[in-house]
């Protein structure tokens, strides 16, 4: 029965995912008409509750790999059911998130409710380019102090992040490029390629005497500040605090 505890702990990361996705299939666009005698095109229930349950499966992810250690229960049925529940909660569910922003960035044009599927096909590339890069991890051992590519849980929860900063923040500016077609196919493809390149790209295991400590010392520190000051934005600024400093430390690689 011991060994079956983390593999419990992995099956709730997976209903995570799993309620994540519902929460977004809820959530149709809607137009309505205003008192200026224009249109509102907007998703009226907010699908943050995707964000949240995306949230939960990364911290029981967390500690299935936790758990699994501290019991010295570990296996290679373990590694591979993490690896097709992390497929649907950081794979599927965010690319669902992405899916509802590309319909809304269409919803504004003429006749764009109805927008064709072959427009929307992109969002799905995260969720393909998520189960690619979990497939090789598996096959290519364990990287415990170095990734080669952006881990998925990380993606996962950046793409997370983009219906609480949009119901969350006041700023138009941030509304407009959260439901900008070029900003969304832009990130969709970039995402999805440095989820499959072989980018180092720095772990948060920290090791006695290690030189790279500093890059996750730093990388915390800026967390912290990022959450302090900004709040949901705080999410794609410690993305990018995480690329820049995986980069400076890419020497320590293994």
């Amino acid at each position: 029965m011991k060994r079956q505890i983390p593999n419990i702990f992995t099956l709730l990361n997976l209903v995570a995912g799993c309620i994540a996705i519902v929460m977004v299939l809820q959530n149709g666009i809607t137009v309505q008409d205003s008192s200026e005698g224009g249109q509102l095109i907007d998703i009226p229930e907010k699908i943050w509750m995707a964000s949240f349950f995306i949230g939960i499966a990364a911290v029981v992810d967390f500690f299935d790999g936790f758990i699994a250690r501290l019991l010295k229960v570990t296996s290679q049925m373990g590694r591979e059911l993490d690896s097709l529940a992390d497929v649907v909660s950081f794979g599927v569910a965010p690319s669902m998130i992405l899916y509802q922003f590309l319909r809304l960035s269409f919803a504004g044009d003429v006749d764009g409710i109805n927008v064709s599927m072959i427009w929307l096909l992109p969002a799905f590339m995260p969720a393909a380019a998520a189960a690619y890069r979990l497939a090789r991890f598996n096959l290519f051992g364990s990287q415990s102090k170095w990734f080669k590519g952006l881990p998925t849980p990380a993606a996962g929860l950046l793409i997370a992040s983009f219906p609480l900063i949009y119901w969350n923040h006041s700023s138009s500016f941030l509304v407009e490029v959260l439901t900008s077609k070029i900003f969304l196919y832009t990130f969709i493809l970039f995402i999805s390629w440095i989820m499959v390149s072989k980018l180092p790209v720095i772990s948060m295991k920290f090791s006695a005497e290690s030189p790279d400590n500093v890059a996750r010392y730093a990388l915390i520190a800026a967390s912290l500040i990022a959450v302090f000051f900004l709040q949901w934005i705080a999410v794609p600024v410690i993305f990018v605090c995480y690329l820049l400093i995986s980069l400076v430390f890419k020497k320590y690689a293994n």
